[in-house]
């Protein structure tokens, strides 16, 4: 699963049932927090059970036409959590990168251009959410994650009553 696009990057990924959540942002954006707070939904049942992929950094990697996350392997099975430390936790050796959240995102808007819903990473292109500043992801990523394809959210606007759907397609949990 070797291609053209292997990079470590400074992000975080958990696996959220087949599909992992590739996580971005400047330091201090909070994606060691949403990394612990996908695997908690997991346990709670909010969400397909969670479990770590890499936190604070990961290697990127493409393969059948599609974008794989590993942990790097000396901070593999680590998760920083805040008032904690450093804590040690299960960890998938790889996932395929289902959907793609960038905290602190500059062109995070109420309701999200249509060309800013999605990421193209070493030529993949992914669903994306752009979380503004301040703003608390885990909501808008358990809503990604668990809306279908009959909500009036992941339809054109041509399908939303008021003609102002925000272009999502079916999440990674329809798939």
């Amino acid at each position: 699963m070797t291609g053209s696009g292997r990079a470590s990057v400074h992000a975080s990924a958990v696996k959220v049932g087949d599909r992992a959540v590739l996580i971005r942002g400047p330091s201090g954006a909070g994606k060691s927090r949403l990394a612990f707070d996908l695997i908690l939904a997991g346990r709670t049942g909010q969400l397909p059970r969670g479990i770590l992929v890499g936190d604070d950094r990961v290697r990127l990697d493409t393969g059948t036409g599609q974008l794989w996350v590993r942990p790097v392997e000396e901070l593999a099975g680590l998760i920083e959590i805040r008032g904690l430390g450093i804590r040690r936790c299960d960890f998938a050796a790889e996932a395929i990168v289902g959907l793609v959240v960038d905290l602190a995102a500059a062109d995070a808007a109420r309701l999200p251009a249509p060309e800013s819903v999605f990421a193209d990473i070493f030529g993949v292109k992914i669903p994306r959410i752009p979380v503004p500043a301040g703003y608390s992801p885990l909501p808008l990523v358990v809503a990604a994650l668990t809306t279908t394809e009959s909500s009036c959210s992941s339809n054109d606007t041509g399908h939303c009553s008021k003609e102002i759907g925000n272009h999502i397609r079916p999440s990674i949990a329809t798939e």
